[in-house]
């Protein structure tokens, strides 16, 4: 006999982690400088930008292109060991961050990290958190494909099912700054918040865009998601309310949020 219970509509968060839970693109861009100098290369900001969100393999083939005459796994080894250092001397978090995933945590919302960091570091990240507060972690040695590739959301959909097989996208939000980390998330069907940070992103329909996490709550995602679930051909506006503007995706008016 199934249950009469309502089954909650948001039912996991899908974190990013560089730039979204922790600023460490200072940290990275860091060691791309000195690694290129190294190597008597030349490596500039705008460089630097090309990589945020980025694969690890992809940005070290574009340190490569720079003169760093290295196999990939070395450059990615060199990098991460330089961040993983930076690290275990200050962790840089984002404002809010730890925050929201107290409330998730105490709400019973589950968690997961979906990141194009390697596990070292990911699991750096996560025991400097004050709680347990990810199922798993999903970093870019498990996939075979790095984001903009949506292969490590739809992985952290599957995993999230294997104790909840009636957990669907739908049920998932997931959050990020980059431009490689949303197009990520939006093309694994999970609804996103982008929330900009090194890199500015445009307005696109497809996404919420919040300026911080700072200030957010449970209730702003569950609010994202229930509009989803009444609306599942909206598309985002460009409010800047506790939730954006949604339109109706063929052109009808806008839908009513209240802040």
């Amino acid at each position: 006999m199934q249950s009469s219970v309502p089954q909650p509509l948001l039912k996991a968060a899908l974190w990013d982690m560089d730039g979204t839970i922790v600023d460490t693109e200072p940290y990275w861009i860091e060691a791309e400088h000195a690694l290129v100098a190294a190597h008597g290369g030349q490596w500039s900001h705008e460089k630097a930008m090309q990589l945020v969100g980025q694969s690890l393999v992809f940005s070290a083939g574009i340190l490569q292109d720079a003169g760093v005459a290295l196999e990939r796994r070395e450059i990615i080894n060199i990098l991460t060991t330089h961040v993983i250092g930076q690290v275990r001397t200050s962790v840089p978090w984002r404002p809010g961050a730890r925050e929201l995933l107290e409330e998730l945590h105490t709400a019973g919302i589950r968690c997961a990290l979906v990141t194009m960091s390697e596990a070292p570091l990911a699991r750096e990240i996560v025991a400097s958190l004050p709680r347990p507060y990810f199922d798993f972690l999903v970093t870019g040695d498990t996939v075979t494909q790095g984001k903009p590739h949506p292969e490590a959301y739809l992985r952290a959909v599957e995993l999230l099912q294997e104790q909840d097989p009636e957990l669907g996208p739908q049920h998932c939000i997931a959050l990020e700054d980059s431009g490689p980390g949303v197009a990520a998330a939006v093309a694994s069907g999970v609804l996103t918040v982008a929330i900009p940070h090194i890199v500015p992103l445009p307005q696109d329909p497809r996404h919420a865009m919040w300026d911080t996490l700072a200030g957010r709550t449970v209730g702003d995602l569950e609010e994202l998601v229930a509009l989803r679930h009444e609306f599942p051909d909206a598309t985002f506006g460009s409010g800047s309310g506790t939730v954006p503007d949604v339109c109706q995706a063929r052109g009808a008016a806008k839908v009513p949020v209240h802040d």
